[in-house]
């Protein structure tokens, strides 16, 4: 990896823990290149974690047209890195809506705190039910108040809501679920009979071109996952049930999709979903575990339907130990695994204090897009079926694990020119999007579709892959 960063170790480290649970090359660092030397400002290396990430992604990428050719090289700029674990997108003439609903936050318990996420209004009801009060902050607080953190956070889980104790660092990992994660691989991978059919191989200009991938996550690391797929040329089908939303992301993170409602308790939105499984290469998806194994659809289940299926996952507290299947966002799983609480130590503040960014959902969600290509590599390479699992509490051990070294320049947050020229036209109004944080040689990370709602095109529209709605659109659209 050839460097011009701050904390070289951390990144090295992380890179190098990165590429070896991908089953990438060691080598394969040397076609890197590191731009820059702002870091957003932790006590963690976050802008490495975001580097390094991004990075393996893009080498997937090498690795993947390296098959067939020259492998191309691969630059990440720190900073650009750094937006993109932010919003990659400025509104022009609109706004963004709130990204946290009213309730949600940190509130301090009779012994410690507690953080509810409250976002989706049944986890507002499952919350408010435990708290037995009133809507409103101040409520909310006095009711929190006269509980111990962990008692809260038991009784919300139970009634089905989202919500974690903050616990330190030593607590989390002395705890059964912070060893049971511990042991648990970065990207966990396994292997079926498979076959590469011999009617796909990557252009090399748009590697993905032709791949079909099928998208059922939510916030916040499988849509950035897909999002990088879309961007390469897959064509990316994302499906929601009805009536949920994504409000403050949607603009976010549905780049270069299309977007599609089916409820799979109904007989003719299952023969649909059936139908595309049956077709796609890729799933990505982030439900609960036993989530789609209620649904009919367990991984059994899906690979009979597919036996040549690239299938990816996550969940937030890992795939073993006590919690595993538990409810959990990206910054729950902060103040579970003891990250909010070293930045409450390391700014000496009262509140906790969690990373600039969703680190662990952005990072994570470039392992996922890594490991869906790195599956390809398999099919075609091997003929071999993957499946992979992550999870947002096994990227947390990779960034806190390298805590320390000396940061650069502190991130100086998105300038002008860090934004296309051109205009996006999206569902919700005009925008700039970012330069993509990753240059591989001749292959243009390009979307050719503006962000989108939910939702957006008929379930009868994209009954299966071969549909007008995944044809190229117009190239004057595309945002690269």
């Amino acid at each position: 990896m050839r460097k011009r960063h701050a904390d070289e170790d951390a990144l090295r480290s992380i890179f190098a823990e990165a590429l070896a649970a991908l089953a990438l090359p060691p080598d394969a660092g040397d076609r890197l290149t590191v731009t820059g030397t702002e870091s957003l400002p932790s006590c963690f290396p976050v802008t490495e974690l975001a580097t390094a990430a991004i990075g393996a992604a893009g080498l997937a990428v090498s690795e993947l047209l390296g098959l067939f050719g020259d492998a191309p090289a691969v630059t990440v700029d720190r900073h650009l890195a750094s937006a993109w674990f932010g919003p990659s997108v400025r509104p022009r003439g609109w706004t963004m809506p709130a990204a946290w609903d009213p309730i949600a936050g940190d509130y301090r318990a009779a012994d410690g705190w507690i953080r509810l996420h409250t976002n989706a209004p049944h986890h507002r009801a499952a919350a408010l039910s435990v708290l037995d009060c009133p809507g409103d902050r101040q409520a909310v607080a006095a009711a929190v108040a006269r509980e111990t953190a962990e008692t809260l956070e038991s009784a919300i889980l139970r009634a089905g809501g989202c919500a974690a104790a903050m616990r330190s660092l030593e607590a989390w990992q002395r705890l059964d679920q912070g060893r049971a994660v511990r042991a648990e691989p970065l990207v966990a991978v396994t292997e079926a009979p498979g076959h590469d059919s011999g009617r796909w191989r990557p252009d090399p200009a748009r590697p993905l071109a032709g791949i079909r991938v099928l998208d059922l996550t939510r916030i916040l690391a499988g849509p950035v996952a897909t999002r990088f797929l879309a961007g390469l040329g897959a064509d990316v089908l994302r499906i929601d049930p009805p009536g949920w939303d994504e409000p403050s992301l949607a603009p976010d993170v549905t780049l270069g999709k299309v977007c599609t409602r089916l409820d799979l308790h109904r007989a003719a939105d299952r023969q649909r979903f059936e139908g595309l499984l049956s077709e796609a290469d890729i799933l990505v998806h982030g439900y609960r575990p036993d989530a789609l194994e209620r649904l009919g659809y367990g991984e059994k289940h899906r690979r009979a339907f597919n036996p040549n299926l690239i299938d990816v996952t996550l969940c937030a507290y890992g795939w073993t130990g006590p919690w595993a299947g538990r409810r959990g966002f990206d910054s729950l799983v902060q103040m579970s695994a003891g990250i909010a609480a070293a930045g409450q130590c390391w700014k000496q503040a009262d509140p906790p204090v969690p990373l600039p960014v969703q680190a662990l959902d952005h990072a994570t969600g470039y392992l996922m897009a890594a490991a869906s290509i790195r599956g390809l590599i398999a099919r075609l390479r091997e003929g071999r079926a993957v499946t992979a699992k992550l999870s947002l509490a096994r990227t947390a051990f990779l960034l806190t694990d390298h805590a320390g070294g000396a940061p650069g320049p502190a991130f100086s947050g998105d300038q002008d020119r860090d934004f296309l020229p051109k205009i996006e036209h999206t569902a919700w109004g005009s925008a700039l999007r970012l330069y993509a944080p990753a240059r591989i040689d001749g292959v243009p990370l390009r979307w050719d579709r503006p962000a989108r709602d939910l939702g957006s095109t008929e379930a009868a529209l994209v009954s299966n892959f071969d549909s007008a709605q995944f044809s190229s659109p117009n190239s004057s659209r595309a945002i690269n």
